[in-house]
C-alpha cells in the first residue's frame, strides 16, 4: 500500500472509534488536551478485555506470579534513587518559523541542514534537555518540600515494595510481580491519535531471578510475549523483535528487545522486553539504606535478583487491535444488491460485545419476549446487546462495524410456527463469514462461551 491509501485508512479508523464510541478527544467540549484521551463505552469494554486477558495469562494461569496495584504519587526520593529527576528527559528543539515544539529526533536532516519537517524551516533552537515527568506538590505549600511527581512508569512501585511482596507471598526464585496502572509522561509532541500520548496505561511485569538465568528469560519472556500478541488477534507476521543494540540500549540493560507492530502510519513499538539487571534494586537500597535482597534457603545465599522487564502499552495495544480489524468488504442489502460493509475482525475474546440478540420482527410480542429472554440468558455469561430497531440486514452491519462476533436471532421457527422441529431453536450468524446455522437455545450459553473465552 502507498502512504496515501495507509494514511486513509488510519482517518476512517479515527473517524470510527469516535463514530461508534470507542475513543473521544479529551474535554472535546473546551477545545481538547492534546496527548489525552476518553474511552467510550466500547472503547472501555475493549480496553478491559485486553487488560483481563493479560492478567488471566500473566497471574492467574501462574503459579510463581503475584500481583499488586501502586499508587501514583510516590515519594520524591523515588524518582531521585531510580534516576528519573535527573535522566528521564528527551531533546527538544523549537522551530522559531511555525512555533512547532518538536524532538530532536523528529528534525530532518537534508544534506547537512537542519529543517522542521513541519513547514521546512531552517531557524531552529539548539537541543536542550526537557524532563518528562509531571511535577505536581503534595500537603498545603508549594514549595521544594512538597514536590513529587506523576509516575512515568509503573515499574518502581514494585521495586520499592519487592521485601513486602515477596514476604507475604513466600515465593522463590524464579517469580514475578504484576502491575496494570496509569503512567504519565509529559510528551513534547503527542501524535499519531492514541499511540503516543501524555496519560497512558502499562501492562507491566518484573521477573525477579538469578544473574546467570537472566538471559535465559530474557529469551523466554520475548517469545511469551509474542505469542500473547497472536493470542489476541494480531497475527506473527505483522509483529517484530527488534533487539536494541549496545550503544542505544540504556547503560544498564544486558539485553533489550522492542516488540513492533506495523501500524497504517508505520512500524512502532507496543513493548519493551528488557533485561534490567540488578540497577533498580541496588538504587533504591543505596539511597534508603532498606536491604531489598532475596535469601536463598537451599543455598544459604543472599543475594539481590537480577530482573527481567516485558512492559505493554495498554493504549498501543487497543489502537493495534483496531487497526489490525479494521476491514471494508462488500455484502448484499435488503434488496440483494451489494454495497461497501464496513466490519472490526476482532478475535472473539477481545471483542467489546460479544453477542447481538434480535427478534426478527419488533412489533411481533412473541418475537420479543422470546428474544429478550435469550438476551437475559447469555447476559450472566457475556457482554449482550439487544437490538430491535430497523431492518435485520441493518441491524447485522451495525454490529458488524463494531466488532461483534455472532448475532442471534429470534424468528418464525423459533416460535415453531413452521416447523415445530424448529422451536426454540435460532440462527446463530458469524460476523466474519456471514453464514448462520440454526442451534438449539438450550446450547446457546455452551456454544458461545467455547467461541469467545
Amino acid at each position: 500500500m502507498n502512504k496515501s491509501l495507509e494514511t486513509q485508512r488510519m482517518e476512517k479508523i479515527v473517524s470510527l472509534c469516535k463514530r461508534r464510541g470507542f475513543i473521544f478527544q479529551s474535554s472535546e467540549i473546551y477545545g481538547g488536551l492534546n496527548g489525552c484521551w476518553d474511552y467510550g463505552p466500547l472503547g472501555v469494554e475493549l480496553k478491559r478485555n485486553l487488560k483481563n486477558y493479560w492478567w488471566r495469562v500473566m497471574v492467574h494461569e501462574r503459579e510463581n506470579i503475584v500481583g499488586m496495584d501502586g499508587s501514583i504519587l510516590m515519594n520524591r526520593a523515588v524518582w531521585k534513587a531510580s534516576g528519573h529527576e535527573d535522566t528521564f528527559t528527551d531533546p527538544m528543539v523549537d522551530c522559531r518559523s511555525c512555533k512547532a515544539r518538536l524532538r530532536a529526533d523528529q528534525v530532518i536532516d537534508k544534506k547537512g541542514i537542519q529543517q522542521c519537517p513541519n513547514c521546512g524551516g531552517k531557524d531552529l533552537t539548539a537541543p536542550r534537555a526537557f524532563n518528562l515527568m509531571f511535577k505536581t506538590f503534595v500537603g498545603a505549600t508549594e514549595d521544594e518540600s512538597s514536590v513529587t511527581y506523576l509516575r512515568p512508569e509503573t515499574a518502581q512501585s514494585i521495586f520499592v515494595q519487592f521485601k513486602n511482596v515477596l514476604e507475604v507471598s513466600r515465593k522463590k526464585l524464579p517469580f514475578g510481580i504484576a502491575q496494570i496502572g496509569k503512567a504519565f509522561r509529559n510528551e513534547i509532541n503527542p501524535r499519531n491519535f492514541t499511540f503516543r500520548s501524555r496519560e497512558f496505561e502499562q501492562m507491566e511485569l518484573e521477573y525477579f531471578c538469578r544473574e546467570e538465568e537472566g538471559i535465559k528469560w530474557l529469551d523466554y519472556w520475548l517469545e511469551e510475549r509474542l505469542k500473547f500478541y497472536e493470542n489476541i488477534g494480531i497475527p506473527r507476521a505483522k509483529l517484530h523483535a527488534h533487539e536494541i543494540p549496545d550503544e542505544e540500549r540504556a547503560f544498564y540493560s544486558k539485553g533489550t528487545y522492542d516488540i513492533e507492530y506495523d501500524f497504517p502510519f508505520g512500524r512502532q513499538e507496543l513493548e519493551g522486553v528488557a533485561y534490567r539487571t540488578d540497577y533498580d534494586l541496588q538504587q533504591h537500597i543505596k539511597a534508603s539504606g532498606k536491604p531489598l535482597d532475596y535469601f536463598d534457603e537451599e543455598t544459604k545465599q543472599r543475594f539481590v535478583p537480577h530482573v527481567v522487564e516485558p512492559s505493554a502499552g495498554v493504549d498501543r495495544t487497543v489502537l493495534a487491535l483496531i487497526c489490525e480489524a479494521y476491514d471494508e468488504d462488500t455484502a448484499p442489502d435488503e434488496k440483494g444488491k451489494l454495497e461497501t460493509r464496513v466490519v472490526l475482525r476482532f478475535h472473539p475474546r477481545m471483542a467489546p460485545i460479544k453477542c447481538s440478540v434480535f427478534p426478527l420482527l419488533k412489533n411481533n410480542e412473541q418475537l420479543v419476549a422470546k428474544a429478550k429472554e435469550i438476551a437475559d440468558l447469555l447476559g450472566p455469561h457475556m457482554n449482550v446487546f439487544y437490538d430491535e430497531t430497523g431492518a435485520i440486514g441493518r441491524r447485522y452491519r451495525r454490529q458488524d462495524e463494531i466488532g461483534t462476533p455472532f448475532a442471534v436471532t429470534a424468528d418464525f421457527e423459533t416460535l415453531g410456527e413452521k416447523d415445530p422441529a424448529l422451536q426454540d431453536t435460532v440462527t446463530l450468524r458469524d460476523r466474519d463469514s456471514m453464514k448462520q446455522e440454526r442451534v438449539p437455545i438450550r446450547e446457546l450459553v455452551s456454544i458461545l462461551t467455547s467461541r469467545v473465552r
